[in-house]
């Protein structure tokens, strides 16, 4: 395919797609040179690897829905030790890449040891925690079913719902969250939020039962606390009220600024709940409600009621 550049489209000072790319690139290498502080720069993890691999790990989570289509009883356990063996030697390459990341000697033959031994310590972790989130997964698929009318069996709502479809991906990215593979864990939320329209961080602490219906614009923070049974509706924020900063006005990271959602909470379509606030159990949480301040056990926060008056000519406000 061939550029014209002597068209009236282009209008630019440069003359050639070479000057263009030479003064990308020029921006490129100091970015590099100052977060590598002149090293070379590693590879990175790929997020089309990652998209495949926690792929992979669903399908042996949920082998008759996401594995090979009419798959048989006889097949699933050979099926699943298959791919649970790829996915996890995949996971651990993309673990290394990161790890590398953040080491500054990674030319150093010992810390590609311990590289290496971390990335199969993490993979492994994930592994062990398998029959843990899948028991956790059936709660949060029982709790769709039986908190929405309009689903008609378990498998809808693991095949179709995507709220479920992001708790999922959520579960195993908070273990790889704990176990140290951040950047994975949120390169997981990231695509599951692109094909969900479910934004949940993986740091995100979230108990048994948990339920997001529709699902479309829900956001949930890094620290945010969600004990059992809670539901979601569209819409609903758990956020930060305000960025703590230091005394040289840099962002302190790290520190709690989500919400703690206790049981039995049900927060409705629209609601932001933003802060470091708790939301006592049993509470219900209207639409479009804005809260920033804790509320105790079984409360009932709605919206003040619109009044309009009406003046003697029969016309409103």
């Amino acid at each position: 395919m061939t550029i014209q550049l002597d068209t009236p489209a282009f209008s630019s000072r440069y003359s050639s797609i070479d000057e263009i790319i030479a003064k990308v690139n020029e921006l490129r290498s100091v970015s590099q040179f100052t977060r590598y502080n002149g090293a070379l720069p590693p590879e990175l993890p790929s997020k089309e690897a990652i998209k495949s691999i926690i792929e992979t790990l669903i399908s042996v989570l949920y082998p008759r829905h996401y594995g090979p289509t009419g798959i048989t009883n006889e097949k699933v356990v050979d099926y699943q030790r298959n791919m649970l063996i790829t996915a996890l030697g995949r996971l651990q390459k993309q673990i290394r890449l990161e790890i590398a990341l953040s080491s500054s000697s990674t030319n150093n033959d010992i810390v590609h040891l311990d590289i290496g031994r971390r990335a199969v310590e993490i993979s492994n972790e994930l592994a062990e925690s398998l029959p843990n989130i899948r028991a956790l997964l059936d709660k949060d698929i029982q709790a769709a079913f039986d908190g929405d009318p309009s689903a008609k069996s378990i498998d809808e709502i693991i095949f179709c719902f995507p709220g479920v479809a992001a708790v999922i991906r959520h579960r195993i990215a908070h273990q790889l969250y704990l176990s140290g593979a951040t950047m994975i864990a949120r390169i997981i939320s990231e695509i599951s939020h692109s094909e969900t329209s479910v934004d949940i961080h993986p740091g995100a602490e979230i108990g048994e039962g948990f339920f997001i219906d529709h699902g479309t614009g829900v956001v949930i923070g890094e620290t945010s606390i969600i004990g059992r049974n809670v539901r979601l509706y569209q819409a609903v924020t758990l956020g930060a009220k305000r960025f703590e900063k230091n005394e040289d006005g840099v962002l302190v990271k790290g520190q709690p600024r989500h919400p703690i959602v206790e049981d039995d909470v049900v927060i409705y379509a629209g609601a932001t709940v933003l802060g470091r606030i708790t939301i006592g159990h049993g509470s219900s949480i209207g639409g479009s409600v804005w809260l920033t301040h804790s509320v105790p056990p079984r409360s009932n926060v709605t919206q003040a009621k619109v009044h309009t008056e009406t003046f003697g000519d029969g016309s409103g406000i």
